[in-house]
């Protein structure tokens, strides 16, 4: 199968039939060459390195404080964790070194049921994720990600591919979908990339976390007054739905407003809509 230059599975690359298992075993055999001449390469830099520094094992003992980019912040990020799923372990090896280098946080399994027992990490990430592994399909587990773990974008690596393999990979969520042997750097754009993607995905899960704890604290009579208002109607309007008087609207309505920390009454009904609350009609 021919690839891009950047080792990337497009339609346009995948248009050959499948190859033979022969074919396959081959392909996979040269994957795992290439991972181990990077995986010498990068111990060997990492060696080099400790010599240079008191011969301390960098790799080994780098700390990965958070917020990295955020110093002196009371709210910093947590390191970026990438978890790797892959049933050989020279390229788990070779990838954990890799990650490290950039200064994320790798994570390695062998199944796709070690890493499901593993609990969730509250900070940006992503999976690294071979579509091939022995206990659960590659994709099948991308699709229980995809529904289970919203935050967590998921790039897929194979030895092989073929077109309806990655329309169903892309399909789910996918970030990319890399074919053995590629290029570090392609690996780590599509890192950064999806690290991005679980940033935005995790902040928008803590405002909703937010307003939905706003919302618990109104009492009945405020969300109703909330909803009345957000659907349009006047304080009178809401007053004669309510059965009470346009004085005691206003003075709910102003709770509201406090306890839902909201600027205007755009910004309030934004935060009705993402709440889901029901509109009223007159």
């Amino acid at each position: 199968m021919r690839t891009g230059p950047s080792g990337s599975v497009t339609c346009a690359n995948l248009v050959q039939p499948s190859r033979h298992e022969s074919d396959v075993s081959g392909e996979r055999a040269r994957a795992r060459g290439s991972l181990l001449d990077r995986h010498a390469l990068l111990q060997e830099i990492d060696h080099q390195a400790s010599r240079r520094n008191g011969s301390r094992d960098i790799v080994r003992t780098v700390e990965f404080p958070s917020g990295a980019g955020s110093r002196g912040s009371a709210t910093a990020e947590p390191t970026p964790v990438v978890f790797v799923v892959d049933d050989d372990v020279s390229v788990r090896e070779s990838l954990e070194l890799l990650i490290r280098a950039e200064g994320w946080q790798p994570e390695t399994f062998g199944s796709a049921r070690e890493f499901l027992s593993h609990p969730r990490v509250l900070a940006p990430g992503c999976l690294v994720l071979d579509v091939h592994l022995p206990d659960l399909s590659g994709l099948d587990l991308q699709e229980r990600v995809a529904v289970e773990r919203i935050d967590l974008p998921i790039i897929l690596i194979t030895g092989y591919g073929d077109v309806p393999m990655a329309v169903r990979a892309m399909r789910a969520g996918a970030v990319e979908v890399l074919t053995k042997p590629f290029q570090d750097d392609v690996l780590l754009g599509a890192i950064r990339k999806a690290i991005d993607r679980s940033r935005a995905a995790l902040r928008d899960e803590g405002e909703t976390r937010a307003l939905r704890e706003s919302y618990a604290s109104l009492s009945p009579r405020e969300r109703e007054v909330m909803a009345c208002v957000v659907s349009g109607l006047l304080n009178k309007q809401v007053g004669a739905e309510l059965g009470i008087s346009e004085i005691t609207v206003k003075a709910h309505r102003g709770k509201v407003m406090r306890k839902m920390k909201a600027a205007s009454l755009a910004d309030l009904v934004r935060m009705a809509a993402r709440l889901g609350v029901a509109p009223v009609r007159p």
